[in-house]
Parts: structure tokens; sequence; C-alpha cells
């Protein structure tokens, strides 16, 4: 792909995710399976002593993930990264103080400074970035991250060439048919999954995470393939 191509594919993502922005929560609870399970993961399976001051977060959307960990981080400084200029917007009515930071850019072009972080979160954003992305980007947060620093990661985790994968769209079509029974958001979502999304195995996930120096990586919270993960950096 060339140059070209990848700046028109991140502006399409960016432009999907400002109309997004609109009803984004109640959007999520009902496109999403165990969303709100998923969300609450952030916050409830981290150490009891662990104690973060600053937090990263990755594809924050309308922050979500960052408004789920302030009750147990209130004096955290806050850095959030979203390509949707309308996501950032929200964030910023949203939360109020000096301690949060923003950047309206695609995470990829995200600066990883160095041992930088103690917590750096990704609630349902890397599954846009293909297999290698993903190795690469695993490296650049374990490089971000502090000693004892933790990634916690949550999404869809399952490869399109999954035997499973069939079956688990068809589960996912009668979920999304609950709340939107008109079939428009399920094909939207369908457009969005075939022309931007690219969710890998969470197996595989692991395995490039010890690659890239994580030494601890456990999974406190999946149904199916919805899952939610915690690597430490060691």
């Amino acid at each position: 792909m060339n140059l070209v191509s990848i700046m028109k594919k991140r502006e399409n993502i960016a432009w999907e995710f400002n109309d997004f922005s609109k009803n984004y929560t109640n959007d999520m609870i009902g496109c999403v399976p165990h969303y709100l399970e998923l969300v609450a993961s952030f916050g409830k399976y981290l150490p009891d002593n662990f104690n973060p001051t600053s937090i990263l977060d990755l594809g924050c959307g309308n922050g979500n993930i960052t408004g789920q960990l302030i009750p147990y981080f209130p004096n955290a400084t806050f850095t959030l990264v979203d390509a949707s200029k309308e996501m950032i917007n929200l964030c910023r009515h949203r939360f109020n103080g000096d301690n949060f930071i923003y950047q309206n850019k695609y995470f990829k072009d995200f600066i990883f400074s160095k041992e930088v972080y103690d917590l750096i979160v990704a609630g349902f954003s890397l599954h846009h970035l293909d297999d290698k992305e993903k190795q690469s980007i695993f490296k650049d947060i374990n490089s971000s991250l502090k000693q004892g620093g933790i990634f916690s990661y949550s999404d869809l985790m399952i490869s399109k060439t999954n035997p499973d994968h069939s079956n688990l769209l068809k589960e996912w079509n009668k979920f999304v048919n609950v709340s939107f029974p008109d079939g428009e958001k399920w094909r939207w979502i369908m457009e969005h999954y075939e022309a931007f999304d690219k969710p890998t195995d969470y197996m595989a996930q692991i395995d490039w995470m010890k690659n890239a120096g994580f030494k601890k990586i456990e999974i406190p919270f999946h149904k199916g393939y919805w899952v939610y993960l915690q690597a430490v950096k060691n």
C-alpha cells in the first residue's frame, strides 16, 4: 500500500468515527457484546497495590476507558490519543483539569517516549492494525512503559480465517439485531469491518507480546473471543 492510500485510509477511519461519535456509548453497548463488562475490566482487574501516575489511552474514543479509570486514579495524568477530532472534543468537554493531555492523531503516528507511562490502555482500537503493525506497536508500548508498568487491552480477538469466525459473525449479528432490528446498524458494522478491521487471534497476540518483552500476560475476563487482557513489563 502506497503513502497516498495509507493517508486516505486513515482519513476515512477518522471520518467514520467522527460520525459514530454522536451516540458512541449507546451504539457500543448495542453493537459490542459484553461491552460494559469489558470496559469495567480496565479498573476491576488491576492489582490492588498498583497506583499509576501516568496513563496513556490509545484510541480513546469518547473517553469511556479513561472515565472508568479516573475514580481509581484521580490524581494521575491522562494522555488521550484518537484520530477523530470529534472524539477528542467529546473528551475535552467530559474531562476537566490540568492532568489531561489530548493528541488528535492516529495512534500509529504517536511518538512513544521511552519509559514514560505506568499504565497504557487500548479499548477496542487495535483491531485497525494489521499483524505486523500490532507486533510493532506492542514493542513501542513495552518500551514506553516504566518497569512494572501494565498494558491493558480489550477487543475482539479472532482472525477472519479462524474456523470459528463464521459462527461468531452469526452470534454477533443476532446480538446487534436485538437493539437495532431494522438491520441498518449491522450493515454499517459489516461495511466498516470489511474495510478497516483486522482482528487477530488472542493466542497469536500473546506470543507477540512475549516477543515484545512482556513477561506476565493474563486474561482476567473473556466471553468467547471478546477479550480483556493485561500484560506486565518486568
